[in-house]
């Protein structure tokens, strides 16, 4: 490598971007004479420290010697050696294995998973007991749970593989592609859950006599909707898996895929809204318009938070914008699920909802009371 007179040349990709797109010709010679860093090969190992820089950026690294702009020059004998680039973290800790991108999400799933297990040991129970009395909103209460333990399965499966990260830097695929299919099918539970119910008011409503309860099968049209929707969103969500293969269940947007899966999001929260407005506006009773407004809350929050995050995300930096979206998102549909749990379990709305599920909402049990109404 002396013999050769080798350099490591490093330029910022900004810098090296310009060089490569500059209308003027350099040559060779010129453009890694340009370089940010040159560090001399001349010891059998170095070490080379970069000043500190205000914000994390991609830097571009070229082995240079003497014959490397020279044309035709064929070398028999190379010369092999090992790089390793260290990215110290916020305390100056040069063995952290999270990228900028990645730092921090370690600590908020552990915070995520912690939030889940309090929350089941308080509410677990009662929520259980609820479920077994098997009343008006029980398969609304039982779809939304397996939603929601499939959310914080996710959430538990993904700290485990950043916990693995942080020790070796590898960390366990098995139980990243683990965490994403568990969002990929809670995504679809709560997809399915939404629109039938939405579905089941706007259609069930133009189609059904008031006297009889409307079911969440007894509905062909808003069945038929609700699976094409949940079948399309279920082929997106995987294209997308394959399209980036990175352990993440938000991703940057960069793809077809992702496009049309924001795009889908936009059109079902602007359908729902639009449907549940109609509802609303006609609606006399207070306390009814009151729960159907509490529901529409909760839908456009769970389906427009991902697009919105997903736009505010582009004004920061491309580092910063994966954390963004992943924390925001699961933070969201937290509070939706949230919202719906108290909508659904209010016992000030119980009997009310009670009544109201023998004419608008489909996901009822029907137990042979069908023209009977509770006051």
């Amino acid at each position: 490598a002396v013999a050769k007179a080798a350099r490591l040349h490093l330029f910022q990709a900004q810098e090296w971007q310009k060089l490569e797109s500059s209308a003027q010709d350099h040559s060779c010679t010129e453009k890694f004479s340009k370089a940010q860093l040159t560090m001399t090969v001349n010891h059998t190992e170095q070490n080379l420290t970069v000043s500190q820089i205000p914000y994390p950026e991609t830097w571009y690294v070229f082995y240079v010697d003497k014959f490397t702009c020279e044309e035709n020059y064929s070398e028999s004998e190379d010369i092999q050696f090992e790089m390793v680039l260290l990215n110290p973290d916020a305390e100056g800790n040069p063995l952290d294995h999270f990228s900028a991108g990645e730092s921090g999400l370690h600590e908020f799933f552990f915070l995520l998973v912690l939030a889940y297990f309090i929350t089941a040991c308080i509410y677990a129970q009662s929520l259980w007991q609820t479920i077994r009395k098997r009343g008006p909103m029980h398969g609304v209460l039982k779809v939304l749970t397996i939603a929601l333990l499939l959310q914080a399965g996710s959430a538990f499966a993904n700290y485990l593989h950043f916990s693995s990260y942080s020790r070796d830097g590898i960390g366990a695929p098995f139980m990243g592609s683990l965490a994403e299919w568990c969002d990929i099918v809670s995504q679809i539970q709560m997809l399915y859950l939404l629109l039938s119910l939405c579905m089941g008011w706007t259609i069930g409503r133009m189609k059904k006599s008031h006297g009889r309860p409307l079911q969440w099968d007894s509905s062909p049209a808003s069945t038929g909707i609700a699976v094409v929707v949940v079948v399309t969103q279920s082929f997106l969500l995987i294209w997308e898996q394959f399209e980036d293969t990175n352990h993440h269940s938000y991703h940057s947007h960069h793809g077809l895929a992702s496009g049309l899966l924001i795009g889908l999001r936009v059109c079902l929260a602007l359908s729902l809204a639009a449907g549940l407005y109609q509802i609303i506006t006609v609606e006399r009773s207070t306390l009814k318009r009151e729960f159907y407004i509490t529901f529409a809350k909760a839908c456009i929050l769970w389906f427009l938070c991902h697009p919105c995050l997903a736009t505010i995300a582009v004004i920061f930096r491309e580092y910063q914008r994966e954390k963004i979206i992943t924390m925001g998102v699961i933070l969201c549909q937290c509070i939706s699920m949230v919202i719906l749990y108290r909508l659904f379990l209010s016992h000030s709305l119980y009997w009310e909802v009670s009544s109201l599920s023998s004419v608008t909402l489909p996901l009822t049990v029907s137990s042979g009371h069908k023209n009977r109404h509770h006051f």
